[in-house]
């Protein structure tokens, strides 16, 4: 069977899945033996996979690797780098200790400062996302790729926004009031928000909270991928159709201005 997908994105989703494997079995076993507060299973899931996945993109490619268990490394040898792996190998912490499974594990390969290729694997759900830019986007499910693409707003539709239902910042109300046509708001975890908007299941995902550059860089290139765009949000002007694009390891800081995705 040809695979739709290039041999290194072949490669990356292996070891995405082999790290998700680590964070399962101590999700299914380990954790029922700690107590709600401890977040000891939390620490050994993500060092477990962090470590999965550092062992084997060192094995595949000399390309240096920044991830958020290895942040500590300077500015000054980090904008040295063209190209670089970005990990972040258990994203959505609160998902993984409320159990619904809404976790993933993402790599993202950033060339210039752009993200080019991107994997998201939640593996609670079994499903996997990636994205090539330039090439394309899928789902993936037990080996079976289908292709995905980000869906504008049409005038009759009701807009589907990513955000949470408990609680809205007076910014998103701002946003939300610019919007022609009933809202709907679409909830869920980790870096799957960004992956809604790339499958067209939501229009629009404005982020207004904090988030650091490992935490978008994988779903950001299969956003991308999928046709959908990832700007700089401006909460005095959320729908500034010539906001700049979201970037990477342009400053020391890692940490993400506001940005929307959208359709």
């Amino acid at each position: 069977m040809t695979l739709p997908i290039n041999s290194l994105a072949q490669t990356v989703l292996r070891i995405a899945k082999e790290a998700g494997d680590k964070i399962m079995a101590i999700y299914e076993n380990d954790f029922a033996i700690y107590e709600k507060q401890d977040t000891s299973p939390l620490t050994e899931a993500d060092l477990a996979a962090h470590n999965v996945i550092v062992d084997a993109l060192t094995a595949e490619s000399d390309l240096p690797i920044l991830s958020e268990e290895s942040a500590d490394i300077s500015w000054d040898e980090r904008k040295q780098w063209q190209s670089y792996w970005l990990v972040d190998p258990l994203d959505g912490t609160k998902e993984f200790i409320k159990k619904n499974g809404e976790f993933t594990v993402n790599i993202a390969l950033i060339e210039n400062g752009k993200p080019t290729m991107g994997i998201v694997y939640a593996p609670a759900l079994n499903k996997s996302y990636v994205g090539i830019v330039g090439e394309g986007a899928w789902t993936e499910i037990n080996g079976e790729f289908a292709p995905i693409s980000a869906t504008k707003h049409s005038d009759n539709d009701v807009w589907k926004i990513v955000g949470s239902r408990s609680h809205q910042s007076p910014e998103i109300q701002n946003l939300l009031a610019q919007l022609d046509g009933e809202t709907e708001l679409v909830a869920m975890g980790s870096s799957l928000k960004l992956c809604l908007v790339a499958e067209g299941e939501a229009h629009l995902y404005p982020r207004l909270g904090p988030t650091s550059e490992w935490d978008t860089g994988a779903a950001h290139a299969v956003a991308i991928a999928a046709g959908a765009k990832v700007t700089v949000l401006d909460p005095a002007n959320p729908l500034d159709s010539n906001a700049e694009d979201l970037t990477y390891n342009q400053k020391e800081s890692v940490l993400n201005p506001f940005f929307l995705v959208s359709a």
